[in-house]
């Protein structure tokens, strides 16, 4: 075992020492070290009932027949972040969380590791952190809340409060109203009940074989979570002693079957750049090319809120993850048969999985014959850029507007907040990308202002900050290169028409080459806007958002 290098050995007394007084008894130190990577918090909903699942996780190590050592990670809610200095440092959390985890595991020797997580960035950093270590770890997500109601109305985070200030402000409804829909809106803990980033990642990691069946659909509050908690414990163990680690499960193959999923169930756009550093965490080879190929052949066979009225709770009742993959495999497009950490083969759990077709449909008969996600082409975005194609109106996947360019989503949010925007306005918010941040923000407070007031269908929102999972409307974010890396989009002006074709996965400015040089020859070097702290280091050292925004 990895662990032997501190507990095996006469050189080794003084580590057997200090672990005696951590209380490992003698019998233990010939267990494996099985390291629980918790990121509980208080501070949010998703992660504020970790205690009890680490309780399960640490009762099914010891039954399993290893040592658990509980150790904590930094995690943060991009909706408590939103809309502030604070989103500045959700993305970065994430290589953060990854490389916490690293320097825990490999300064005290772990054999093997459980990852309980649930939250945006936090499940992507601790599967970099897994790639990175190449030990035996298994995901524990810690499940999403349940809907609220209010006035038999069914109520999500985003519907419930996002939309509802947009509302407000139109006078769509009243302050008495509002403050019901704030109460109402998150009725339990967990993460929030749409297809939004965590929701997303969880059914991702389930996907690719890293955590147990029906994990990411679980409620948090349900006891089958803490029946996989417990579950996942003990087969850490196993897999220590079988020594199965992450990259005997995700290869290039696993990931194109994430890519599947994730297209066919309108995940978050989040996701691509998520996928993309898994990948180069692992040192496999894939592109943002590989979403724009498989792009083209899947279709949408899951459509859940933000961009439908059903949630997470009627996805699990409808069968999970194990219900998708069983109608894409049915439906002979790709999907690989894979190795996962339960034991069974991806086909085995899918086989005899109970599927509801009123929700998840046939491949045959799709919610839409196009992926819920989308990767455009153009001189707006050379290099690329990310729509959430679910969350479009039909109508709208031909859109050609006029530009009104702010360089922080602040002056943007003033502007609808004052009534600026107006129908047939493309809203251009640059410098907000993983260095021009630095941090590349979510832009879910002015994408939920613009539905909330009736624009979510004449009014576009192109950035190259990111969008949440939560998002719905013409908004297409991830442009590369950034603005501040001297893309394109830093030379747009106003007034200059824009056209959106989501069919053939365009995205351009309609002004000549030779304009759009002529204006890059005015265009001020970028300076970054953080001189020290932990946003100085990031945004001189993170890579574009294709390329996973790595750093």
């Amino acid at each position: 075992m990895k662990s032997d290098n501190i507990k095996k050995g006469i050189a080794h007394t003084p580590h057997r020492a200090l672990l005696m007084a951590a209380g490992v008894s003698r019998k233990s130190l010939e267990s494996p070290f099985i390291g629980i990577a918790s990121s509980f918090t208080d501070l949010i909903p998703g992660h504020c009932g970790m205690r009890d699942l680490e309780r399960q996780i640490e009762k099914g190590i010891h039954t399993g027949g290893g040592h658990a050592f509980i150790f904590g990670v930094p995690a943060i809610c991009d909706g408590i972040a939103m809309g502030h200095n604070g989103m500045r440092y959700s993305l970065p959390s994430r290589d953060l969380i990854a490389d916490c985890i690293e320097t825990v595991a490999q300064g005290h020797q772990l054999d093997g590791l459980v990852l309980l997580t649930n939250c945006d960035k936090i499940t992507p950093g601790m599967l970099i952190a897994a790639m990175r270590l190449n030990i035996p770890s298994i995901i524990v997500t810690a499940g999403p809340m349940l809907e609220g109601e209010s006035r038999c109305e069914k109520l999500t985070m985003i519907k419930g409060s996002f939309e509802a200030v947009g509302k407000f402000r139109s006078n769509q409804i009243d302050e008495q109203r509002l403050l019901e829909l704030e109460e109402e809106s998150c009725p339990t803990i967990g993460s929030c009940q749409g297809m939004y980033t965590a929701n997303t990642m969880a059914c991702l990691a389930e996907a690719m074989g890293m955590s147990l069946p029906l994990c990411a659909t679980s409620s948090a509050v349900s006891s089958k979570k803490r029946r996989i908690a417990f579950e996942s414990g003990i087969q850490i163990v196993d897999l220590v002693k079988n020594d199965i680690k992450p990259l005997d499960i995700i290869d290039k193959e696993t990931l194109i079957n994430a890519i599947i999923c994730d297209l066919a169930l309108g995940g978050s756009t989040n996701s691509v750049m998520h996928l993309l550093a898994f990948a180069n965490a692992g040192g496999i080879d894939l592109k943002l090319n590989d979403f724009d190929l498989w792009g083209k052949k899947v279709h949408q066979i899951l459509k859940l809120d933000p961009a439908a009225n059903p949630t997470m709770t009627e996805f699990h009742n409808a069968g999970g993850v194990p219900a998708l993959m069983k109608n894409l495999i049915d439906a002979n497009i790709g999907i690989k048969d894979k190795k996962t950490v339960c034991g069974y083969s991806t086909f085995e759990i899918s086989e005899n999985a109970f599927v509801n077709k009123d929700l998840i449909k046939t491949y045959e008969k799709p919610v839409n014959t196009k992926p819920g996600l989308g990767i455009l082409y153009g001189n707006i975005a050379p290099e690329g850029c990310v729509t959430k194609i679910s969350g479009i109106d039909e109508g709208c996947y031909e859109f050609e507007g006029v530009a009104k360019c702010f360089d922080c989503e602040e002056d943007a949010m003033s502007a609808l907040e004052t009534d600026k925007i107006k129908d047939g306005d493309v809203i251009i918010i640059r410098y907000e990308g993983p260095k021009g941040g630095p941090g590349m923000r979510e832009m879910l407070a002015p994408t939920s202002l613009l539905v909330g007031k009736g624009l979510g269908k004449t009014v576009a929102l192109i950035t190259d900050g990111r969008f949440s999972g939560g998002t719905r409307g013409i908004c297409i974010g991830h442009v590369c290169p950034e603005a501040a890396n001297g893309g394109n989009i830093a030379l747009i002006k106003n007034g200059d028409k824009i056209k959106i074709d989501i069919n053939k996965r365009s995205i351009d400015v309609l002004v000549s080459d030779d304009v759009l040089n002529e204006r890059r020859k005015l265009l001020k070097p970028f300076e970054l806007k953080c001189k020290s702290g932990y946003l100085s280091k990031y945004a001189k050292t993170v890579q574009d958002a294709s390329h996973g925004a790595i750093v």
